[in-house]
């Protein structure tokens, strides 16, 4: 019932956008359109009727996919295949494509456990006991389903609507629905939710674990966001306002409010090679942290920043370099390891009336062999810290995680691979204790 809801939504989208308009000269007509077919109710249609909305379903084979898909879609971290079951209208005004992945793995941990579906080395206990020291776990939640139509408006060119879902939207093994993106994109412009624009999907590798290198930065956000390409497309500036997230340690004098001013996150990318296939990219984020004082009874705020450089590199024809390199203030949202680690800010050890925004920074790097069209092998370091002025955080308080991982994939099929992977995780916290947790994962992934 969603799904026909969802599709019905859609073709409203775009008849409103002008997919019914006459077929632009430069694009063929379905008649000249190859490996086009029609449906058997199009076919059947009685002499002298016709149905505008009516949709025929195109077969391209494997290696040609829709090129409307293709032009739109998002490569990178995370990002979805391309869809195997593509509609078209009668005069190429506007595309469906439904697609997605059957994901499944399998996990153990040893000599020390991640106390969470992912490996997220903030997670790991410190100091560690009886039972966290082997774990067992098989999970599907990452499966997901992605839903795309592009409408050609003659005004506003190609409009694309998005919706892509996966299985992680309740608390662990309970298989909730959960909307990862749901957004409009029309004339450079974004809005709903997506990515965050700090992210660089491009400059992170391929991994069994949902998680990822911890200093990534990678989150979802509702955003409004404007992209532009320049320099024949070897440059692009994006900036974008998103909906904020704070994550600070409170005390007796402050206390949580609303916040009331959007993240600014922007960039600046310079792309090289005969397909763009390298780039750097720097990129930036102003925030302003709302509380309130307990004490005088007044709000106040708190600035916050960030700055990132990442990217992909090319580096002959087998390899492939990834990284990205991050520090700021009040920026945990935007580091994968310390998401809803309360470090946004905390009270002054000097002064417990004032608060203070802490410094942070990550890195990552890691390395991709293609061995053969089928066969890849990945190895990478990744590590977060945290800074403290003014006197130490409390003890027990995250101070440094290291993230090192290994990977094998192989692609059975064009639809089908499997993949294995080993990860070794480290957590210190401010007062010098540690632990660490390995684990063993295997993979089994099919497109549709």
């Amino acid at each position: 019932m969603r799904l026909r809801m969802w599709t019905s939504a859609l073709c409203c989208a775009a008849v409103l956008t002008g997919y019914g308009a006459p077929p632009s000269p430069e694009r063929p007509s379905m008649g000249e359109m190859p490996h086009a077919e029609e449906t058997s109710a199009v076919r059947d249609m009685p002499p002298g009727r016709t149905d505008t909305t009516q949709l025929h379903w195109t077969a391209p084979p494997a290696e040609e996919p829709l090129a409307d898909y293709t032009e739109t879609q998002h490569a990178g971290f995370q990002q979805a295949e391309k869809a195997l079951v593509s509609y078209t209208s009668p005069n190429q005004r506007f595309t469906f494509s439904f697609g997605g992945s059957l994901i499944v793995r399998g996990s153990y941990d040893f000599k020390g456990v991640v106390n969470s579906i992912d490996f997220i080395p903030y997670e790991i206990p410190v100091p560690g006991n009886y039972a966290s020291r082997q774990k067992i776990s098989m999970d599907a939640s990452t499966s997901h389903i992605i839903m795309k139509a592009v409408a050609r408006s003659p005004k506003l060119g190609p409009v694309t609507i998005t919706i892509d879902a996966d299985f992680r939207g309740g608390a662990p093994g309970s298989y909730t629905p959960r909307i990862r993106t749901a957004h409009v994109s029309a004339l450079g412009f974004t809005l709903g939710r997506d990515v965050t624009t700090f992210c660089d999907l491009q400059a992170a590798p391929t991994t069994i674990d949902f998680q990822c290198p911890n200093a990534y930065s990678f989150d979802f956000a509702t955003v409004l966001r404007y992209e532009v390409d320049f320099a024949r497309n070897h440059m692009r500036f994006g900036l974008a306002c998103e909906l904020p997230r704070v994550s600070g340690t409170y005390n007796d004098s402050f206390a949580p409010i609303p916040q009331r001013m959007p993240d600014f996150p922007f960039y600046l990318l310079y792309a090289w090679g005969p397909d763009r296939s390298s780039h750097i990219r720097a990129t930036g984020i102003v925030r302003n942290l709302y509380l309130h004082n307990l004490r005088t009874g007044n709000n106040t705020s708190l600035p916050g920043w960030g700055a990132q450089l990442s990217g992909t590199i090319r580096m002959g024809r087998p390899l492939r370099l990834f990284f990205n390199g991050v520090y700021g203030r009040g920026i945990t949202p935007y580091i994968l390891d310390l998401i809803g680690s309360g470090l946004d800010f905390a009270p002054d050890p000097a002064n417990p009336d004032r608060m203070r925004t802490i410094p942070t920074w990550g890195g990552q790097a890691a390395l991709q062999a293609d061995l053969s069209k089928r066969l890849s092998v990945t190895g990478g370091y990744s590590t977060v810290r945290v800074e403290h002025e003014n006197g130490p955080l409390p003890a027990d308080r995250y101070r440094q995680g290291q993230y090192i991982f290994c990977n094998i994939f192989c692609t059975l099929t064009p639809l089908c691979r499997v993949a294995a992977e080993y990860l070794h995780g480290t957590r210190r916290n401010m007062d010098g204790a540690a632990g660490a947790a390995n684990r063993v994962s295997l993979q089994v992934q099919y497109n549709f």
